[in-house]
């Protein structure tokens, strides 16, 4: 029953990412995606990993002016935002203490839960990444083993246009999905593999908008 939800869940927050894609408005800067056309892999002991990415290319001194250890901070709760937005709510985040979850509707339907993130920050580069806990959509022997991961990289300048570029990539990796065991590979594929693929574009498309949620923890406002 657990998993039907799940599919409807699904397929509902499939069709708001289309909807959502449609009425795009149009963006200062340019989103590109760039992702392989193999995004997404599937192990032989049915571990996934799928990275979509994309260039992001705006005004030098507006990259530069983002380019802070806050708004990588501020650019993983961008991507908690859009997920709640996207399905029009049917998915949302919750945060508690040292975890975050991602549910279905409520609480007690508790589709992903994920540590707390870890932050690398180095020059020209950030990752923030969350190990992933368990949750519905996760088969018993992938708790604890997988992770979501948002990576940026500060590509080199266009000295004569003045835009500066940056690759987002978002990755999951070492996980293993519940769909797949409790029914199959292929209806994994098609549902809950589509549906992030289509929203993690839609995600990497709307960072040309350049507006970027302020992180509710701010663990990282000091790093500027």
């Amino acid at each position: 029953m657990i998993q039907i939800l799940v599919l409807i869940g699904s397929l509902a927050a499939l069709v708001a990412a289309r909807r959502h894609r449609r009425h795009r408005p149009p963006t200062p800067a340019r989103a590109v995606i760039v992702s392989p056309r193999r995004s997404t892999v599937i192990a032989e002991d049915g571990a996934v990993r799928s990275a979509q990415s994309a260039k992001i290319s705006c005004p030098r001194d507006e990259l530069t002016r983002l380019w802070t250890g806050e708004n990588l901070e501020n650019l993983a709760a961008t991507y908690w935002r859009f997920l709640s937005r996207v399905t029009l709510g049917i998915v949302r985040v919750v945060y508690g203490v040292g975890e975050r979850r991602v549910v279905l509707i409520a609480q007690p339907l508790t589709l992903l839960r994920f540590e707390s993130p870890d932050y690398l920050l180095e020059p020209g580069h950030g990752k923030v990444s969350w190990r992933i806990k368990g949750g519905l959509l996760v088969a018993r022997r992938g708790r604890g083993a997988g992770y979501l991961a948002l990576d940026v990289t500060r590509l080199q300048d266009d000295e004569v246009s003045g835009q500066g570029t940056a690759r987002i990539e978002v990755e999951v990796a070492n996980f293993y999905p519940s769909i797949a065991t409790g029914f199959s590979t292929p209806v994994y594929e098609a549902t809950q593999s589509a549906l992030h693929v289509l929203v993690t574009h839609a995600f990497l498309r709307s960072l040309a908008r350049l507006e970027l949620a302020r992180s509710r923890v701010g663990r990282l406002r000091a790093e500027l």
